[in-house]
């Protein structure tokens, strides 16, 4: 499988402009994927830089570039530093996170990411273990797939989703795509199926795979090893996401809590390089429609010392 039929990187301009590089420095790509960004970063780097490549699902190791100044991690980016410290880095010079789901788990109906066709309810980032989405859908309480629908699909009555989907799982365990999409027929609005379905979708892979909390933890520790002037680059694809990375770059923190001095100065430990978010062009858009919803930020590290 070639990078370019995995995934076609995003704004690949935009993330390597915001990323200054330096070509001795070094870097880390939180989300390889295809590799898109990677190779890219690779051919602005000198002999003495370095890349650190993380990606928690096997199917992306194939894409990683054979190339002595990068290292691919197989690993979920919640345990970044971690990861780095175990082959001696302890501070980087920048960091680029692409947080959208690449168009291979899409495309790879086997996966069970998309409501077309059919499909075991997998979801899984990495297939290496752990539960599905169809064990989220077969088990959770009536209570808690509201909750889940409503925070992370941000859908409405979605008391109403979970009642179709309890009421076909007495029935009969509810273990592929269609069979979800047949649960919730009922409260599905037909001018709105795909948006709804997509929102629907959306919120059992990040439940699932613990993005939001995956996301918070490796924004937390890119303040850690970020060196002072180094830039945090993340790109975004729903607003839950975007919400967290632009109170993280204003703040310091993911809550959005800015914090004062002795003074009542305001402290934040980046300068904002982005005070609106980077969107695609419309020759992106026309190129690669699935960059639509992509919102890059952009913040350097500040030198507080």
């Amino acid at each position: 499988m070639s990078a370019e039929t995995y995934h076609i990187p995003v704004m690949l301009v935009e993330c390597i402009d915001a990323l200054d590089i330096k070509p001795d420095g070094i870097y880390v790509d939180l989300t390889m994927g295809g590799g898109g960004h990677t190779r890219e970063i690779l051919r602005h780097l000198g002999a003495e830089g370095h890349l650190y490549s993380l990606d928690q699902d096997p199917d992306a190791q194939a894409n990683a570039p054979d190339d002595a100044r990068h290292t691919f991690v197989a690993s979920n980016f919640r345990f970044l530093r971690g990861a780095l410290r175990l082959r001696g880095v302890e501070h980087v010079d920048g960091i680029l996170a692409d947080l959208g789901v690449s168009s291979h788990h899409f495309d790879a109906k086997h996966r069970g990411f998309s409501f077309r066709g059919d499909a075991p309810l997998d979801m899984r980032m990495n297939t290496r273990g752990g539960r599905t989405a169809a064990d989220i859908v077969n088990t959770y309480t009536n209570d808690a797939l509201t909750r889940l629908f409503a925070e992370y699909g941000e859908l409405d009555t979605t008391w109403k989703i979970a009642n179709c989907i309890e009421r076909a799982r007495n029935i009969s365990p509810i273990t592929t795509t269609a069979e979800l999409v047949e649960a919730v027929k009922p409260c599905t609005p037909p001018k709105d199926e795909a948006k709804f379905l997509t929102k629907l979708f959306q919120a059992l892979r990040i439940e699932l795979n613990g993005e939001m909390e995956a996301l918070k933890m490796a924004l937390e520790q890119s303040l850690k090893i970020l060196n002072p002037g180094g830039r945090l680059v993340v790109m975004s694809y729903h607003s839950l996401e975007d919400r967290i990375v632009k109170n993280f770059m204003r703040s310091g923190n993911t809550e959005g809590c800015i914090e004062k001095d002795f003074f009542g100065r305001q402290t934040t430990p980046f300068k904002l390089i982005t005070r609106k978010a980077i969107v695609p062009t419309a020759e992106e858009l026309e190129r690669n429609p699935r960059s639509r919803s992509a919102k890059l930020r952009v913040a350097e590290k500040i030198d507080n010392d």
